[in-house]
């Protein structure tokens, strides 16, 4: 069974091929941002998938003096996008039941207490 730590690892794969196939040209910092991580570790799993195979990198000129890249998943990394989508999904489908689970029993709870109604309030001895 994956740990916390791995789970949130595979999310974050999972988000940045997700960003980067709807915007090939974001940029790190850009891409920090809205997943709200450090730029190291966006640097840190994008590297990992050029490694994997997963993405590739292309040079494109924003200017005369300034490289802009573009990160293209490959094959490779849209299939993994994939399985990660069905594994995001299944994980967010099962949180969303115990939450759901949750809020009914909550609901209960407060049925139950104003059924009850208030506590009887008791008068003090002089003794």
């Amino acid at each position: 069974m994956a740990s916390q730590r791995d789970k949130l690892r595979e999310d974050v794969r999972f988000r940045i091929l997700r960003l980067l196939e709807d915007n090939p040209q974001m940029s790190q910092r850009a891409l920090s941002r809205e997943l709200g991580i450090s730029l190291g570790a966006v640097n840190f799993c994008l590297n990992a998938l050029i490694e994997k195979g997963q993405l590739k990198i292309s040079n494109l000129r924003a200017s005369n003096k300034k490289l802009r890249y573009a990160y293209i998943l490959t094959p490779k990394g849209v299939a993994e996008k994939t399985a990660l989508t069905s594994q995001f999904l299944q994980r967010k489908l099962k949180e969303y039941d115990a939450l759901k689970a949750e809020i009914e029993s909550l609901q209960e709870d407060l049925k139950l207490g104003a059924d009850m109604g208030p506590a009887p309030v008791r008068a003090k001895s002089r003794e």
